[in-house]
């Protein structure tokens, strides 16, 4: 569910979301946030009157005024690298400014922002992760260079302590309003499936031959609950040759442990998405509606398939439950599959899951942190000043990477199940190119061409 805490406002009828395009009546943040301002009159001069604070760039970029853009200019500020262009916007005084609070707070101390005259309103949206980013500093700083008065709104998808102790920061004696939490499109337009497998190894064998005999396709989100699971999922799926990545917030323990979907499930829009695939069993039903979300979305169809052990059913009928609501139809349906028909394919993903030790998942994570330090715009400077570190993190090298085995990547056609030979489509080889040589001599074969001209023979030299 989520919690609006807001100074008095005059509520908007609830209208059809345009974002997930969902069938119900809901307030759209930017619609919320388009209306308040609208209401507020016009200016007497061009001045900043809204703040939108939100914790991650992704968040930033959503698209506030997509109906109103000839009244109100949005302004984003979120990107550290662009800050020259930023100041440049921020002096033709847009109506809205977005940004998370380091990047607005370095504006304001920068004085390329001035709030103090001119705010109406401030925005803070998924407040329950603003604290979990580090940013409670930055907040504190950044709210006393606003006015005494303005009008203050508080979204958050959660209320905990973070929420509970910025509430008393920010708002005065608010009026908080809990909205129902947000329905599933329909069966016509999304199906939800469940599978029982026996053991932690059927899910993987099933993963597999779902993805690699092409009976998922298109865009695929995969759910796991713990960061290492992410991992091993990615480098197992490698061996076979299907690109994946991980997607993951790095938030800092103490939020991974209290909301563990805060980084995937919510705060990204994901676009064109076929299928939501749980590989493991949601924790709550709140995330199993924010995982299956993902999907489905602007009339678009999609599919949810989530894997339960037989320990797990319970907890998946509790889920079940709660969505089923007054409905006594059933919503997840079973996934009508043979697992016989796949037994040929158990010792390659016994082969594969002996490659992802903890060891692989181990380089595979300290690959991507030295990524993100090779790439870093924070650290430039530093190894600008130390070379020496810089070489060495480049020269470091993977001591247990997880060894891709080639041949796991082909599916030979007598492993394929026989319903299912005439709908898989291997991939084609391709064709080598032939030499110039090669080619001009098959085209002067006659067997082939039948264009086969008599060469001239050269006069030969007569003796005297």
């Amino acid at each position: 569910s989520a919690h609006w805490a807001a100074t008095e406002v005059a509520w908007p009828q609830p209208r059809r979301c345009q974002r997930c395009s969902l069938r119900r009546g809901c307030i759209t943040f930017p619609s919320l946030l388009t209306f308040v301002l609208l209401q507020t009159g016009p200016a007497v001069e061009q001045a900043v009157r809204g703040l939108v604070l939100v914790p991650t760039k992704e968040l930033a970029r959503q698209p506030l005024t997509a109906y109103c853009a000839r009244d109100i200019r949005v302004a984003d500020v979120s990107a550290a690298e662009d800050s020259a262009s930023q100041r440049a916007v921020l002096m033709e005084k847009p109506d809205i400014v977005v940004g998370t609070p380091s990047r607005i707070l370095n504006h304001l101390q920068q004085d390329s922002l001035t709030l103090r005259d001119s705010l109406e309103l401030l925005v803070v949206d998924e407040a329950d992760l603003l604290f979990s980013f580090g940013f409670e500093e930055e907040l504190k700083s950044l709210l006393c260079h606003l006015p005494r008065i303005y009008q203050a709104l508080l979204m958050s998808a959660t209320f905990n302590e973070d929420v509970q102790a910025l509430k008393e920061l920010v708002l005065h004696n608010p009026v908080t309003l809990k909205l129902q939490e947000s329905q599933l499109p329909g069966p016509d337009q999304l199906k939800q499936f469940q599978v029982v497998c026996e053991t932690e190894e059927d899910k993987f064998l099933l993963l597999y031959a779902l993805l690699k005999l092409s009976l998922i396709r298109g865009k695929s989100l995969l759910f796991v609950n713990t960061l290492e699971r992410s991992y091993r999922l990615r480098l197992f799926l490698e061996q076979f040759g299907i690109p994946a990545c991980v997607l993951n917030g790095d938030l800092p323990l103490r939020s991974r442990a209290s909301d563990p979907e805060a980084g995937v499930a919510r705060g990204i829009d994901f676009h064109h998405v076929c299928a939501v695939l749980n590989f493991d069993l949601p924790p709550t039903p709140e995330a199993y509606i924010h995982r299956a979300g993902r999907t489905a979305r602007a009339n678009n169809p999609g599919m949810v398939l989530t894997f339960v052990l037989p320990a797990e059913q319970s907890h998946l009928d509790t889920i079940e439950e709660l969505l089923c609501g007054e409905n006594e139809a059933p919503v997840l349906l079973p996934y009508q599959f043979r697992m016989e028909e796949i037994e040929g394919f158990r010792y390659r993903c016994r082969d594969a899951m002996r490659s992802v030790t903890k060891q692989a998942i181990r380089e595979a994570r300290l690959k991507e942190i030295k990524e993100e330090l090779l790439h870093s715009e924070r650290l430039k400077t530093y190894f600008e000043d130390n070379p020496r570190d810089l070489q060495l993190l480049r020269h470091d090298l993977p001591l247990h990477p997880a060894v891709v085995k080639p041949h796991l990547g082909h599916v030979p056609d007598y492993l394929v199940p026989p319903a299912l030979r005439g709908l898989v489509h291997p991939p084609k080889k391709r064709k080598k190119l032939a030499s110039k040589k090669a080619k001009k001599a098959r085209t002067r074969n006659p067997l082939r061409s039948f264009r086969h001209r008599e060469e001239r023979r050269r006069p030969t030299a007569v003796p005297p």
